[in-house]
């Protein structure tokens, strides 16, 4: 009848308005979570251009402290490596020793003379022996403060020349002496009398002195020299343990902002989920809707079918859109986890211990979960604990 059919048609039409308003809320919702998306990539690509810094800086370090290991162990052999001036002065005094052993035996007939120079020479000896002990004290000190191995050739060549200079004063010493020496003899022989003689001694002590004084300036320089450079090399290396320990501990601070991010995104995946879940209950509540209204309103059935399949058309492509959202969430997620693994791997070669969050895809279900890893600096092992959480889409 007319009454029948006008109830049939206001039945009909009082279902359109619910329905298209759940379809502008699901296409309201749908676009902020493009929106969302899409500032969460760009988010996403901030932080890894920050964790390409960050890694190239760590590496950066790393390639510093392997120089100064390798100049640590350079200095460490120039330490070790004996010193040929110790060798070269034994050396020369044992020439030394043998030109006097040669004078003695050839002053043997004068007694006197000879028992004169040896008690001073035996006395300068003595003295320069010490001198020389001091002079090798000084010289192990120095060996922990020289700069480079030019600086010890430097000083040996300069020592070596003043060798040859102490060598030829004193042959010319010795010459002068010899012909002081054969003149007294010949006069012996010749005047046949004995005489007693007094034979001019050269001022040995006063060389020595002037030796012991150059050695004793030298030394104090050198000292002074390797003084200032050692305190100048601590103060740098100082400075670039600071700057070191800044890096990590600047590094460590992003890295805990980049966890309460990741948190934060969960959080907001948590959401999208329950919202996915209010969509589906309420289509399912639409369904049954409209079965009731089926099954009282057979005339208004093929109406009702279309507008359920279009829908469940609508519905299928938010869910469709969904799921492309999903999967590019879900390769972001193994992106950064991929970048976590880089990381860990650069803090455990500096032996740093930092907590990571790794994302990982779920082997059932379609969801994923969050696993923490822990690493021990100790070096006695890595511990491990993994908490998960699953998440179903």
């Amino acid at each position: 009848s007319k009454t029948y059919k006008d109830r049939k048609s206001g039945r009909s039409f009082s279902s359109m308005p619910l329905e298209t308003f759940d379809l502008t809320q699901s296409t309201v919702l749908n676009n902020e979570f493009k929106i969302i998306r899409t500032n969460e990539k760009e988010q996403m690509q901030g932080l890894n251009d920050r964790f390409a810094m960050f890694i190239e800086k760590v590496r950066n370090l790393e390639q510093h402290n392997k120089v100064l290991e390798t100049e640590l162990i350079t200095l460490r052999q120039r330490q070790t490596e004996p010193s040929r001036l110790a060798e070269l002065y034994q050396q020369e005094i044992r020439e030394l020793r043998s030109q006097l052993d040669e004078l003695n035996g050839e002053k043997s007939h004068l007694m006197i003379e000879r028992d004169s120079i040896e008690d001073e020479l035996q006395k300068v000896r003595g003295k320069y022996e010490e001198e020389f002990r001091a002079r090798e004290e000084a010289e192990a000190t120095l060996k922990a403060f020289k700069k480079d191995v030019d600086d010890a050739t430097m000083v040996r060549l300069d020592l070596e020349k003043k060798v040859e200079s102490l060598l030829d004063e004193i042959n010319f010493l010795r010459k002068v002496h010899e012909e002081e020496v054969a003149e007294l003899t010949d006069m012996i022989h010749a005047a046949q009398v004995s005489v007693e003689m007094e034979v001019s001694k050269p001022d040995l002590t006063s060389a020595l002195k002037e030796i012991r004084g150059q050695y004793e300036s030298m030394a104090s320089k050198n000292l002074q020299s390797a003084e200032e450079w050692y305190k100048s090399k601590f103060a740098d290396l100082s400075e670039q343990a600071n700057r070191s320990n800044e890096a990590i501990r600047a590094s460590r601070e992003e890295m805990n902002e980049f966890r309460r991010q990741l948190q934060s995104k969960t959080i907001e995946i948590e959401g999208l989920r329950g919202t996915n879940e209010s969509l589906e209950k309420q289509l399912r509540e639409m369904e049954d809707r409209h079965s009731v209204e089926i099954g009282n309103y057979q005339e208004s059935m093929a109406e009702l079918e279309n507008e359920l399949r279009t829908t469940k058309n609508e519905m299928a492509r938010h869910l469709r859109e969904y799921q492309d959202l999903l999967n590019v969430k879900m390769a972001l997620d193994i992106e950064i986890a991929a970048y976590r693994k880089l990381l860990e791997g650069e803090e455990t070669r500096i032996g740093t211990g930092i907590t990571y969050p790794t994302p990982s895809i779920g082997s059932s279900g379609g969801g994923y979960s969050y696993q923490t890893h822990i690493y021990s600096s100790s070096g006695k092992g890595s511990k491990k604990e993994s908490k998960d959480e699953e998440h179903s889409s």
